[in-house]
């Protein structure tokens, strides 16, 4: 019985077998046989119909996401650089013989490196993290996290005083940023309208995220004062139920001059809980506009339109969400640091 058995297994496989094999190859011929070859030149990256697909027809619309990944990757490469750059210094140093990479760290790079309550609570106020919600648990989460950032710092410190002797010169090439052409006609313009560096702004009066970028423009504005100039571009986001308003309101200003819409522009993000239309009026009485001008043009929705060009416009350029920035054309997306900023600009004032 166990013979058959087995014989009876071994024919019911062999019969399978070249059914699979069958089943496997019309599915791999139902696919699409692309053929891999080396590329004719710098810009092609196929051939269709016997006409070459250049590279910027293919990353038309992807651009942000592209430039987002390949930046994702050299950071990935830089920082594991950077670690055994560290690592190198460390070790060429004779107090590290017998030590371990930690150790060398605490003693002799970031030993002094300590956290207060006072900093985790100011940095708890500036996350709008409630004061009653820092307990001890939330307290100790905080100030790990704030030890963490105190001992990067500890470690560029460090690195820099290292590298003033000994330069590192590093060959890994970063990816360069998109650069996209801005529409910024009919846009209020604050600063030098002739400036080198152009920073355009796409936000929505409602989004949190925003007043923070709103108050990085005003940190960049004292940093630069002349030498940059600032568009503001509006993308009410359809799930604020007063951005779309609040950004009319802001053009009605406009209208009126260029003054009266920086200043609503201020009081808006100042206070976001009273973007309804008594707010706004209120804010623009405060303002000393002309308020049955205003009132006309806010119930009219006489800049509906504008507010809608202005967001076919960030759409065109991969605006996806806000606050998104273009700094002479690159794209900034969210509320980063001043520093972030100041790269990029500081490389555009150097050409």
């Amino acid at each position: 019985m166990k013979l058959r058995s087995s014989i009876l297994t071994l024919v019911s496989a062999l019969i399978l077998v070249p059914t699979a094999f069958i089943s496997c190859t019309k599915k791999a011929e139902s696919k699409p046989q692309f053929v891999f070859k080396a590329a004719p030149n710098n810009t092609a990256v196929a051939k269709v119909l016997g006409k070459e697909l250049t590279y910027d027809e293919m990353a038309k619309g992807i651009e942000d996401k592209i430039y987002e990944a390949e930046l994702a990757l050299y950071n990935l490469k830089f920082n594991k650089l950077k670690a055994i750059v560290l690592k190198r210094f460390m070790e060429a140093d004779p107090k590290y013989k017998g030590m371990s990479n930690d150790k060398y760290l605490e003693k002799y790079i970031a030993g002094g490196v300590k956290v207060s309550d006072q900093q985790a609570k100011d940095f708890a106020k500036k996350n709008n993290i409630p004061p009653e919600s820092l307990n001890d648990a939330l307290m100790g989460r905080i100030k790990d996290h704030l030890l963490k950032e105190e001992k990067k710092k500890a470690v560029d410190v460090w690195l820099a005083k290292q590298m003033k002797k000994n330069p590192v010169e590093i060959y890994l090439a970063k990816p360069k940023a998109p650069v996209f052409d801005v529409n910024i006609q009919g846009a209020p313009i604050l600063g030098n309208k002739n400036a080198k560096v152009t920073i355009v702004e796409f936000s929505d009066f409602q989004c949190p995220f925003c007043k923070k970028g709103a108050e990085v423009i005003k940190e960049l504005k004292k940093k630069y004062g002349k030498k940059v100039n600032f568009a503001f571009k509006n993308f009410p986001l359809p799930f604020h139920n007063h951005a779309q308003k609040a950004a009319e309101a802001g053009m009605c200003a406009f209208d009126q001059n260029e003054k009266a819409f920086w200043f609503m522009h201020d009081e808006m993000f100042a206070n976001q809980d009273r973007l309804n239309k008594e707010g706004l009026l209120d804010m623009a009485k405060k303002g000393k506009l002309d308020m049955k001008k205003f009132a006309d043009c806010l119930n009219s929705g006489k800049f509906a339109a504008k507010v809608g060009k202005d967001m076919e416009d960030g759409k065109s350029v991969s605006v996806k969400s806000t606050p998104t920035f273009f700094v002479n054309g690159k794209m900034v997306t969210g509320a980063q640091p001043v520093d972030f900023f100041s790269e990029i600009i500081d490389e555009e004032l150097a050409k």
